[in-house]
């Protein structure tokens, strides 16, 4: 199975700080051991075995990444997502067991940055953990496909009216236009070769993309993708290399 995931984090401060939200406590401490063990490179900050235990937990809020059961203790916890990404500023990863893709789609369009599934091996967890603490998202290709579509459908309406857009993409300089169309025409590669094609270091990359969302209004690289192509963005920003 291959998957949507690709750029390598770069060297951090801290070990990446997981919050687990798991109900099975065999499962639980497997998550534990297996997370614990990638010292120092990541680390266990607190666990949760409910919502509610989860959504009050000081440590959830501290995460980076919060690796998320869909049913917790009996309850669907993707009905949490909307109050957890509030309170939380962790990038949410759901780690599940069941195979039904429609509840997978339901969270990343709640705000999920990737859903792997409990039966992979313990190294693709880990770098599934990475991936999405490195700001992509985890998800394999059918998903990754429904969810650019469901996104498409739901903005070709207001495309078709006046253009409310104008204004953001104009507030954009040459620069973040030229890093706008390099990330269209790098789609899927690793942040790090993007990087390397601008001629700036990953870091200062990032802050550059942090800016170009906020003006944008669109959250992560999959969202960008989506605007730029429908609004036209990638292909003009080329032409001004």
């Amino acid at each position: 199975m291959a998957y949507a995931a690709a750029v390598r984090p770069s060297p951090a401060a801290h070990p990446i700080r997981v919050f687990v939200a798991e109900d099975h406590q065999i499962t639980l401490w497997g998550l534990r051991r297996l997370i614990d063990g990638a010292r120092p490179h990541m680390e266990v900050v607190g666990t949760a075995s409910s919502r509610t235990e989860l959504l009050n937990h000081d440590a959830a809020a501290e995460a980076d990444v919060i690796l998320l059961d869909l049913d917790l203790a009996g309850e669907n916890s993707t009905d949490a997502l909307a109050d957890l990404r509030h309170r939380c500023p962790g990038r949410v990863l759901v780690l599940t067991g069941a195979d039904d893709v429609d509840r997978h789609r339901t969270a990343v369009m709640k705000g999920a940055r990737g859903v792997v599934h409990k039966s992979e091996p313990a190294d693709v967890i880990l770098r599934a953990i990475e991936k999405v603490d490195g700001g992509e998202v985890w998800l394999n290709r059918t998903l990754l496909g429904d969810v650019l579509g469901l996104l498409t459908d739901h903005r070709a309406a207001p495309a078709a009216q006046a253009d409310p857009h104008r204004e953001r993409m104009s507030s954009l300089t040459p620069r973040e236009r030229e890093i706008v169309a390099a990330m269209v025409r790098r789609a899927g590669a690793k942040q790090l070769v993007v990087a390397d094609e601008l001629h700036m270091s990953e870091h200062t990359l990032r802050n550059h993309l942090t800016t170009i969302y906020g003006k944008l209004g669109v959250h992560g690289r999959l969202e960008l993708h989506v605007y730029a192509t429908e609004h036209g963005l990638g292909s003009a920003a080329r032409t001004m290399q």
